[in-house]
């Protein structure tokens, strides 16, 4: 990875500093996109190697994932390995700025945004990769087309559920658009990991998270493993649309499988994005 550019969001707790971390010691730059000031001065003190920047930026916002976008396409020529990874779940219903749901705004709408924006610059880098976080959590959802933003009922691991299952759909359409530029796109889930996630969701998650993470957990350096390889392997270099699990490519449910819902996904993001 040496000489790399890697742009990662949500590098800052978890299996993405675990990531970031692994990569600069392998001599990759580091991009990283934050919300809070103080983590990012932490994980960069962390970071092996020169260079590195931090764009904060409040991903629940439709104008901030495309402001920092457009920021990071400004300002590098080439991107090497594209991460999505910032993610969230939420206890009780809550709407952005932009009317959104605020799991589906921060878990697919951030990924969708920020990808999009960039896809130029990662199809300018010859066998660049785009990376994705996604979970197991899809294998209970399902999408409601007519309730994509949670009004109808709201229970957050559900939500959260259904917005890993769209990362998936977000992933298989992404490839098919890449077909013949050079660029992959691929998924994965990390397992159930022993990190900052849900210890601010509230109620009962919270509770819930809290209790079963000391018993039930891995590591962030484990949860990291398949991110790291993702990004990195020869072994996946020419794959794409895949969704993996260990290192190793997994099988979504049928639901996560389905082309039309991917494009219709897809058309829906686009327009409430605005980008055409």
């Amino acid at each position: 990875m040496q000489g790399k550019t890697i742009v990662i969001t949500g590098a800052t707790s978890g299996i993405g500093e675990v990531a970031a971390i692994r990569l600069s010691e392998q001599g990759a730059r580091l991009v990283m996109v934050a919300r809070d000031q103080a983590r990012a001065d932490a994980t960069l003190k962390k970071l092996k190697g020169s260079g590195h920047t931090v764009h904060l930026a409040d991903l629940t916002r439709l104008s901030e994932m495309k402001r920092v976008a457009n920021a990071i396409a400004a300002a590098e020529a080439k991107i090497d390995v594209l991460m999505n990874n910032a993610g969230a779940l939420f206890n009780s219903r809550e709407e952005t700025i932009d009317g959104l749901e605020k799991t589906f705004a921060t878990n697919h709408m951030a990924y969708f945004v920020v990808t999009n924006l960039l896809l130029d610059r990662l199809k300018a880098t010859a066998g660049a990769r785009i990376v994705s976080t996604a979970s197991d959590a899809h294998i209970r959802a399902t999408l409601d087309f007519n309730d994509l933003q949670s009004e109808k009922r709201y229970f957050g691991f559900n939500v959260y559920s259904k917005s890993k299952l769209a990362n998936i759909l977000f992933t298989r359409e992404l490839s098919h658009r890449l077909d013949g530029t050079g660029v992959t796109a691929n998924c994965l889930h990390p397992g159930f990991v022993a990190t900052r996630f849900g210890d601010q969701s509230g109620g009962i998650v919270q509770t819930i998270t809290k209790l079963v993470k000391p018993v039930g957990a891995i590591s962030p350096e484990q949860g990291a493993q398949t991110m790291l390889y993702l990004a990195t392997s020869p072994e996946v270099a020419n794959i794409s649309g895949k969704y993996f699990y260990k290192c190793k490519e997994k099988r979504p449910t049928k639901h996560a499988q389905n082309d039309a819902d991917a494009k219709r996904l897809w058309d829906i993001s686009a327009k409430l994005a605005g980008l055409g």
